[in-house]
């Protein structure tokens, strides 16, 4: 019996340290979730809608396969929640009124904060972007400001924060005698390049870091960045989910993984931030 325990207290010690570095997917399987499984669309899954089209944020690698600072928060969320992470890919116009009827748990897209949707459904802000002016690198365009975009033709992702902010900024430019910017929408930051390639675009406008992508695979030359920067969000239909996962990111916080994740991917965490939580009134 005696040699027995001095087994049991070696095998113990050994597996400790096993179970401590367990990664958190196989956590997700052996926990609880903290909340009832009628909050979610699928019992056991943490389903998230996300547009694979804006590297770093979110990708499709050469494989196939996603990647981006949100795929792998979303994961690290889930994990923490007990969950099963699953990946909705979809354009970013409709994942507003697809989440509102249910069709997913969440957007996990980088969704710029406003109060108008933060009506909408339960926003939680995680980090921090701006947008950015680029061209080709070889564009003979020279711009220090929106205002030099004036009378030209500009590519801008459809139904977006940069598009309603550029179209504002476009409108306060008007109002002060400038000629207005002809936009054209596109569905991802992919579409936009092709269509600068094509000579039907002189300029883009999209978020600093896709465009610093860009530049950095010297596909753009990036003139202006850090204009109408805001908080981004993870956003969710239901408040019990939405409020465990701001306690699974305080945790990702407080361990270092939210750091990490962000300096991974080169991305604008969140200022003098330990704890999040919703912001704003939520569905009303």
């Amino acid at each position: 019996m005696q040699v027995n325990k001095k087994l049991c207290s070696l095998l113990c010690a050994l597996a400790f340290p096993v179970a401590a570095l367990m990664p958190l997917a196989a956590h997700a399987a052996t926990c609880t979730p903290p909340f009832a499984a009628s909050h979610l669309v699928t019992p056991g899954e943490l389903q998230m809608s996300i547009n694979p089209t804006l590297p770093p944020q979110q990708f499709v690698n050469a494989n196939g396969e996603l990647e981006g600072l949100n795929v792998e928060l979303g994961k690290e969320v889930a994990a923490l929640l007990c969950l099963k992470p699953v990946f909705v890919r979809m354009d970013m116009p409709p994942m507003t009124p697809a989440l509102r009827s249910g069709r997913f748990d969440a957007i996990n897209t980088g969704m710029f904060y406003t109060d108008e949707r933060s009506k909408l459904f339960y926003m939680i802000p995680y980090g921090q972007q701006a947008i950015s002016i680029y061209t080709l690198p070889t564009s003979k365009l020279v711009i220090h400001s929106i205002d030099d975009l004036a009378g030209h033709t500009v590519g801008v992702e459809t139904g977006t924060y940069q598009e309603k902010k550029a179209r504002a900024m476009n409108d306060d430019m008007v109002k002060r005698g400038l000629k207005p910017i002809n936009f054209l929408t596109f569905e991802t930051a992919s579409e936009t390049l092709a269509a600068m390639r094509a000579g039907q675009l002189e300029a883009g406008i999209n978020i600093d870091e896709t465009a610093r992508d860009l530049a950095d695979r010297k596909l753009a030359k990036v003139w202006v960045s850090g204009m109408a920067g805001t908080d981004i969000t993870l956003d969710f239909r239901d408040k019990a989910v939405a409020d465990a996962a701001a306690k699974a990111l305080t945790t990702l916080k407080a361990n270092g993984a939210y750091d990490k994740l962000f300096t991974k991917f080169k991305m604008t965490p969140l200022k003098d931030v330990t704890t999040f939580a919703i912001r704003g009134t939520g569905p009303t």
